[in-house]
C-alpha cells in the first residue's frame, strides 16, 4: 500500500511549508514508506488530487491546500486530519496501515 503525500515545492505560504515538513518528517522518522507528489510540477497529478478530495473536505473558496494525504487512491485527509490522528496516536489507522513497521532494537 503506497502512501502518497501531495505537496507544493514552490509555495509562498510558510504555514503550508511547515505542514508539509511536519507530515514528511513524521513519515520518515517512523520509517513509513511514502511517495511525495509535487503538484506544482505535475498538472495532471494536481487535477487528480483536487478531483479525489471528498466534497465535504473542499474549502468554501479556492482549492484545497497541500499537504493532502492518500493511501493508494483512498483519501486519508489534510494536515489538520493528520495532526489530530498524531495527537490521538492513531496515525497508522489514519493512513490505513495495519501496523507499525518493525524497527530493530538497537540495544541488543
Amino acid at each position: 500500500m503506497v502512501i502518497k503525500v501531495y505537496v507544493a515545492s514552490s509555495t509562498g505560504s510558510v504555514a503550508v511549508k511547515k505542514h508539509q515538513q511536519d507530515v514528511v518528517g513524521f513519515l520518515e522518522a517512523n520509517r513509513i514508506s511514502f511517495q511525495e507528489v509535487d503538484i506544482t510540477m505535475l498538472e495532471e497529478q494536481r487535477l487528480w488530487m483536487y478531483k479525489n478530495i471528498p466534497e465535504n473536505k473542499q474549502p468554501e473558496r479556492g482549492n484545497p491546500l497541500p499537504p493532502q494525504i492518500f493511501s493508494e487512491d483512498c483519501y486519508c485527509g489534510d494536515y489538520e486530519d493528520f495532526f489530530q490522528a498524531k495527537e490521538n496516536n492513531a496515525v497508522f489507522a489514519f493512513l490505513r496501515l495495519s501496523s507499525q513497521p518493525s524497527v530493530k532494537d538497537s540495544t541488543s
